[in-house]
């Protein structure tokens, strides 16, 4: 199940916008209780959605999730950008030859 932010974040695109801010824009508050986060706050210029209509954005939500840890694995498997661009000096080829073996390794949904 996607988190509530990542939903929010989607349904803000949709809404054409890009960027959040939790600690200004929106606040989410989860109070202990075993009913989850929600929605404390909404300072965003447009309408404060709906729990149904961010149920909507669910899977948008959990293939971003899901390629954001694909992301990071990607990125600790490349290593340090100025050890890549020495390799790539060395021998573009085996450096493009790596790079796919990680990107097929890690597929992206």
């Amino acid at each position: 199940m996607a988190q509530l932010s990542n939903k929010i974040r989607e349904y803000c695109k949709a809404n054409s916008v890009n960027e959040v801010d939790f600690t200004n824009d929106v606040k989410l508050q989860d109070d202990s209780n075993g009913q989850g986060a929600y929605i404390a706050e909404w300072n965003l210029d447009i309408a404060q959605p709906t729990d149904t209509q961010l149920a909507t954005y669910e899977t948008v939500a959990n293939t971003a999730e899901s390629n954001a840890t694909v992301d990071t694995t990607r990125r600790n498997e490349y290593g340090d950008i100025g050890e890549q661009l020495d390799e790539i000096y060395h021998d573009i080829d085996a450096w493009k030859a790596r790079i796919q073996t990680i990107k097929d390794a890690n597929p992206k949904s």
